[in-house]
């Protein structure tokens, strides 16, 4: 279970509050919108109505008390670059803030964010890869090089074993898991058998990966 401030309860605030408590941690929400924080209630630990580009109300939050702080105001980036910025004076131990454009991302980064989401952004990426190719079923992108796509096993591979295809010396490619009717196995060895019927997640590099499954 982790501690977490999340600051500013939108609609994709408020979508992080639901995982957050679907998952069991500890959510104290903020926002200056009253009827925005009674929405929000049943999804959170503690919720409080304040501005929090004020230093004194960010400062009577404990923020140095929490695991992770989360900045998720949209509409207003002055607002969110001086809560950013005041949140890691205060002592926060891992700020998180979304941004809408690459230049925000930059912004934030140079004051005070640990780490930039872009939800638009990457749910665009992961859509244009995953519908523009008609045997990649999911895609998790690790950082701008990497990333695990789950694919069918190609027919040409189908009945031999991990061993047999060699495919990280080959390839460059590492398969993580085989998923047979939608239960995962992760104990993958050379002696595995790939069956036409599964699927496979596989790492690597996104250009070792696209020219190995033609995407």
């Amino acid at each position: 279970m982790r501690f977490i401030l999340l600051i500013g309860v939108n609609r994709f605030g408020s979508l992080l509050a639901r995982q957050f408590q679907e998952q069991g941690h500890q959510v104290m929400a903020v926002d200056k919108d009253e009827e925005r924080i009674n929405c929000v209630l049943p999804l959170v630990t503690d919720a409080q109505i304040g501005d929090s580009t004020n230093e004194s109300f960010l400062r009577s939050l404990g923020v140095d008390n929490y695991d992770v702080c989360i900045v998720t105001i949209g509409g207003d980036f002055q607002s969110s670059l001086e809560t950013t910025s005041l949140l890691k004076e205060l002592g926060g131990k891992f700020v998180v803030s979304r941004a809408d454009r690459d230049v925000q991302a930059k912004f934030l980064l140079r004051n005070g964010a640990d780490e930039v989401i872009n939800p638009e952004k990457q749910v665009a990426e992961w859509a244009a890869i995953r519908y523009a190719s008609d045997h990649v079923l999911d895609y998790i992108r690790l950082d701008d090089t990497h990333a695990i796509f789950e694919v069918p096993i190609p027919k040409e591979w189908a009945g031999k074993t991990v061993g047999q295809i060699d495919i990280r010396r080959k390839y460059g490619v590492t398969i993580m898991a085989l998923k047979e009717n939608g239960r995962m196995n992760l104990s993958v060895t050379p002696d595995s058998v790939l069956n036409p019927s599964d699927t496979m997640l596989v790492l690597g590099e996104k250009k070792a990966l696209r020219k190995t499954f033609r995407m």
